[in-house]
């Protein structure tokens, strides 16, 4: 997903990239400091398409409620989200076909919600090109276990999940395990994998469902993800659970 961040104030922008990196790694981020800016990127023969602009409304000179007129009149119009420390503004937003409305400071949370919301706003051809890939044929995880050394394709891949000083990889038939630390593979493949907990990444292609769950830990109720080919779901964090929720709605 392409997105453009408008806004007069280099904090607000750095903010919201910042934000935009604990989102995923999918998204790239372009800025503008005011309207004539973004719509010269816009404007651009040959430029990449923008999905998404995250729009400031009070800015000098054009503001963000008479870009957002010009974005509309555009062929392939982007999906606008209003960003602005107004709230005031948000009746006249929606009856421009705003995704969403967000006031500052903004909120993890409520940008992932945007974005998801952005998304479903976007022609289903824009959407899907804008998704992570799924695992190539040939990528793989390399195990050392028992003396030998396997090629785990990632397609098969369900999740990684660190377990005292060693990470396991399951997939439908079994599980093998690793001594690569947690972040690093996280790094490494943050495309195919979705942090859900602090111990555990699952594959973003096998997730189906996000359900209530009782851990039995004692603190009642909470969400876990189903992924294909695994009967048990795997316990999802609270603040990782906007994250899955816009992961589901990408498929």
């Amino acid at each position: 997903m392409h997105i453009l961040i408008v806004d007069d104030e280099p904090l607000a922008r750095s903010r919201l990239r910042r934000l935009l990196a604990d989102c995923g790694p999918h998204y790239r981020v372009a800025e503008a400091r005011h309207a004539a800016e973004a719509l010269g990127q816009l404007q651009v023969p040959g430029a990449c398409a923008v999905d998404v602009v995250l729009l400031d409304i009070h800015m000098p000179g054009m503001d963000g409620m008479a870009l957002a007129h010009q974005l509309r009149a555009l062929p392939e119009p982007p999906a606008i989200v209003f960003v602005t420390a107004h709230a005031g503004h948000a009746l006249s937003a929606f009856e421009l076909d705003a995704a969403d409305y967000l006031t500052k400071p903004v909120r993890l949370e409520r940008l992932q919600q945007a974005l998801a919301k952005a998304r479903r706003a976007m022609p289903a051809a824009a959407a899907a090109s804008s998704l992570p890939a799924a695992p190539a044929a040939g990528e793989a995880l390399v195990v050392h276990e028992r003396g030998q050394t396997e090629r785990v394709p990632m397609a098969e891949v369900l999740y990684l999940r660190a377990e005292l000083k060693y990470v396991t990889v399951r997939t439908p038939s079994r599980s093998y395990v690793i001594d690569d630390p947690l972040t690093e593979l996280e790094t490494r493949h943050a495309a195919h994998f979705l942090r859900v907990h602090r111990n555990t990444l699952v594959a973003r292609h096998a997730m189906r469902a996000l359900v209530r769950h009782d851990a039995g830990d004692g603190e009642g109720e909470g969400w876990a993800v189903r992924l294909h080919g695994l009967a048990q779901p795997l316990p999802v964090s609270r603040r990782q659970v906007a994250a899955v929720r816009e992961a589901l709605s990408e498929d």
